[in-house]
């Protein structure tokens, strides 16, 4: 933290020191360019150089007049204990450039005049810059406050979008993680089926293909986004368990290029809508029925599709309460993309369902 500090404070050093230099240089030359106009005879060389050099106590002074703004702030003003330490601290500075004025007058004598006595020349330089100090102070000390609010307002940003990100990727690993027990609690009801009709084998296959995908969950349970070929997989786990329970029934059709493998989709995209595909179209049907998979890109948008060929959607279904699986999976893309993605439920002539989810494409 300390290198930080000293990194942050090298900027800060090289702005005083330029700005003052370009003060000073704008004084002097101001200053000797008038009076000679006027016809005045000084020592000109060593009045441009004592007049530019004359404002190095303020330059020093600038970065402990803007710590004693941020330690001492002036504002409100009903706080009168920072009002007399800034006007203390404005007070010995002017006697620091008082006192350095003199100095460099008396060793360079550029308005070529007889010397005076060193205190009364520090103490007229004193009482003459009165007015000046305060000024100068007071611009310091606005200047500083400006700077100290930007800082602030941009650490307070930067917090915030920190903490506005750790929020969304809690939200979105909750999201996540109520799909995977939906989904577990609708395949142990399977196993349980299986169970009762005595059919054992497919039993044990079930619990197996749970067992890899479970397994494939907790791999990537950390990654809210993954590559579509290894969302196939993770979906391919979800079908063999549906293959044991359907078997015949569940007729499957996948239309994924492979050119389209290394984009990035949310992870457990695809299992929620083919879960809402074979609970809706295939198993309340005695003959089963199909279900196609498919992934196109077109205008920089990747768009999952999953066609069953089951009824047609009843009347007033937008109304109807929706499963979790699909509520869920809304919030998420919500959460990952904002309104950078489209996700619709429609009936696809001459029959079946069509669901489609499109988001950004991007490759990993």
């Amino acid at each position: 933290m300390e290198a930080a500090g000293l990194r942050s404070e090298s900027p800060r050093w090289f702005w005083i020191a330029g700005i003052w230099c370009a003060f000073g240089l704008l004084d002097a030359t101001q200053t000797v360019v008038a009076m000679r106009s006027e016809g005045m005879h000084h020592a000109w060389r060593y009045l441009f150089l004592t007049l530019l050099l004359s404002w190095i106590p303020w330059a020093l002074a600038t970065p402990l007049v803007m710590r004693l703004g941020s330690r001492f702030p002036p504002f409100p003003p009903r706080r009168v204990a920072p009002w007399f330490l800034h006007l203390a601290a404005c007070a010995v500075i002017g006697a620091v450039y008082a006192t350095w004025v003199a100095f460099l007058e008396r060793l360079m004598n550029p308005w070529l005049l007889p010397p005076q006595p060193f205190l009364l020349a520090c103490r007229q330089k004193f009482y003459n810059s009165l007015l000046a100090f305060l000024i100068l102070y007071t611009t310091i000390l606005a200047v500083g406050y400006v700077l100290d609010s930007r800082e602030r307002l941009a650490r307070q940003q930067t917090e915030t979008a920190r903490l506005s990100e750790q929020l969304s990727n809690a939200q979105l690993s909750a999201l996540r993680q109520q799909i995977e027990p939906h989904f577990l609690f609708n395949t142990l009801n399977a196993i349980s089926g299986l169970v009762r009709e005595q059919r054992s084998d497919d039993a044990v296959s079930m619990i197996a293909g749970l067992s890899r995908f479970l397994r494939r969950t907790l791999e990537g349970s950390n990654r809210q986004e993954v590559a579509l070929a290894e969302e196939m997989k993770f979906l391919q786990e979800y079908l063999d368990i549906q293959k044991v329970r359907f078997g015949d029934r569940l007729r499957l059709s996948v239309d994924v290029g492979r050119e389209l493998f290394p984009a990035q989709v949310p992870s457990l995209i695809l299992q929620p809508m083919v879960e809402n595909a074979i609970k809706h179209g295939i198993s309340k049907r005695a003959q089963g029925g199909a279900v196609r998979i498919a992934a196109t890109r077109s205008n920089g948008m990747l768009t999952l599709s999953v066609y069953n060929d089951g009824p047609a959607l009843p009347s007033g279904w937008e109304n109807a309460p929706r499963g979790i699986g699909m509520s869920n999976l809304r919030t998420r893309l919500q959460g990952l993309y904002g309104t950078r993605f489209a996700m619709s439920l429609r009936d696809h002539p001459p029959g079946g369902v069509e669901a489609t989810v499109s988001v950004p494409f991007r490759e990993c």
